[in-house]
């Protein structure tokens, strides 16, 4: 199949392109200068220029129609064989979708988008600690700017409305009209399940909260033995340290970071967690596919859903709090009678309601409204109808309606998140849709894993790691999002299992 070759190799070359990118960014966030801002920043662009290069050469419609004949022409001689073509048959339709997308902006726009998110990065960096939105303004008008063209231009070449073509980047076939479905129920339902937890929550006595300081040498060695029980192979990856947690890196070159703040160790350990998922999902994709776009994670729903059920449904359950436990006090040092370290004490602590500005911060019965602000405002901005100048007044009364809280400054508002400085308009509606994807994977696996209870109080997630690399991250990108998470549950994405997940957990309807 010489097509089909050729386009193996072009995609491949492309692939070790954008994984330099993925190491050169964590080293942006991680270990740069702020000196060194400006090379790096052209070094990127150029990277992306090149990918843009291979994703738009003139001779790829022909060589995709060659390749398809080629497939179509083929006669598998055994069960392996015919495996092996449908897995290059969906890698052939990954090639065209990513060349849709590239092909519908210039290369001008392209180094412009990704110069433009670089600088508005760093003046976001310190115009969060200053609380000074009036200094990362522009840089943000600017990143917008880019962005509405690269909307409209996606938009036209994909048929698609403007912020649907970037959404489709992200989650690809994802519509608005999927998102709106699921969200509008979580808003009529979530406020009766936050205020039912709040007053639950308030009827009994008060968790007790670890004093600190908790060191940072104790914190990361914490974090260590965390990610050592989940699975993470150390062989393949590293934890740092940067402004927000992240992962990143490529496959078998795992990267990802945390921060920490000594006076509370949780906030850092179930960042660490969350991003092991990540993670494990990117070591997991199936191997004999590297390089090839079929072999990548299957959007940021998927991805989202991993380190959701990895740090939500999985390492806050009453289960693993008892090797939790175990863990802190060992890692800080704790008497082994501390109230303060007792298992259903952090267990308390871990699934606290408590409304508050940071996305990041918040448990999972209010986590959605956050990102259901953010999916409202950058709508309105794509579309035209919110100035970045009135963004922190709509994100004060958007916070107040679905979160009920108003914060007192814009470093807790608008300039909290790295995404819309980044470029990254069209990410947000999948943290939560992936935590509806995360509750309904968790569901399968514990009835899949009779004993998945008892291997988390004993910190042993392998038997979870061994579903999702047979139903999630072996898949790759060979079913769509919708296709994966009904072959691995038996039922389309949905909110039922997330809705009856904090239900059990938050009201007592069930095991927590």
């Amino acid at each position: 199949m010489p097509a089909m070759t050729e386009l193996e190799a072009r995609f491949r070359r492309l692939s070790h392109i954008e994984g330099a990118e993925g190491v050169l960014s964590w080293d942006w966030a991680v270990n740069m200068p702020k000196g060194g801002a400006t090379v790096r920043s052209a070094q990127m662009a150029t990277l992306a220029e090149i990918g843009h290069d291979i994703l738009t050469a003139a001779d790829l419609p022909a060589l995709f129609d060659d390749a398809a004949a080629e497939l179509d022409g083929a006669a598998p001689a055994d069960a392996a064989a015919a495996d092996r073509l449908a897995w290059q048959r969906a890698n052939l339709a990954e090639m065209r979708r990513r060349h849709a997308h590239a092909t519908a902006l210039p290369a001008d726009l392209v180094r412009r988008r990704t110069e433009a998110a670089s600088t508005s990065e760093m003046i976001w960096r310190e115009a969060r600690a200053a609380d000074d939105f009036a200094r990362f303004a522009p840089a943000l008008a600017d990143v917008l700017q880019l962005e509405r063209e690269a909307a409209a231009a996606k938009g036209a070449a994909l048929g698609l409305p403007p912020y649907e073509a970037l959404l489709d980047a992200y989650d690809p076939g994802r519509r608005t009209a999927d998102i709106d479905r699921i969200f509008a129920r979580l808003e009529t339902e979530l406020p009766v399940i936050r205020d039912a937890a709040l007053a639950a929550q308030a009827a009994r006595p008060q968790p007790i909260r670890p004093q600190g300081p908790f060191p940072v040498a104790a914190q990361r060695a914490l974090g260590i033995r965390l990610m050592t029980m989940a699975g993470f192979p150390f062989d393949h990856g590293r934890l740092d340290v940067s402004h927000h947690p992240f992962s990143g890196g490529v496959p078998d070159d795992l990267r990802i970071t945390t921060r920490y703040d000594e006076a509370d160790f949780a906030e850092s350990a179930m960042a660490v967690l969350h991003e092991t998922g990540h993670a494990l999902y990117e070591h997991g994709l199936p191997r004999d596919w590297r390089d090839q776009p079929v072999g990548l994670a299957r959007g940021m729903t998927i991805h989202e859903s991993q380190s959701l059920l990895t740090e939500m449904q999985a390492s806050r359950s009453r289960p693993f709090m008892t090797a939790f436990a175990a863990a802190a006090r060992e890692a800080f040092g704790a008497d082994a009678d501390d109230p303060a370290y007792d298992a259903d004490n952090l267990h308390a602590l871990m699934v606290r309601v408590r409304p508050g500005f940071i996305r990041v911060n918040a448990d999972e019965v209010t986590y959605p409204g956050h990102v259901m602000l953010r999916y409202g405002l950058e709508r309105a901005m794509i579309a035209g109808d919110l100035a970045v100048d009135d963004l922190p007044g709509a994100w004060r009364e958007g916070m107040a309606r679905l979160v009920g809280v108003v914060p007192d400054t814009d470093r807790d508002g608008c300039l909290q998140d790295i995404h819309w400085p980044s470029g990254a308009f069209g990410y947000f509606p999948t943290y939560s849709l992936g935590a509806m994807a995360a509750a309904q994977l968790f569901q399968a696996a514990r009835r899949a894993l009779p004993a998945l209870d008892d291997d988390l109080a004993r910190g042993d997630f392998s038997g979870l790691l061994g579903w999702l690399r047979a139903h999630v991250h072996g898949q790759g990108c060979r079913w769509s999002a919708d296709e994966l998470i009904e072959r691995a549950t038996g039922a389309p994405l949905s909110a039922d299992a997330f809705l009856s997940h904090l239900r059990r957990r938050y009201l007592g309807e069930g095991p927590a």
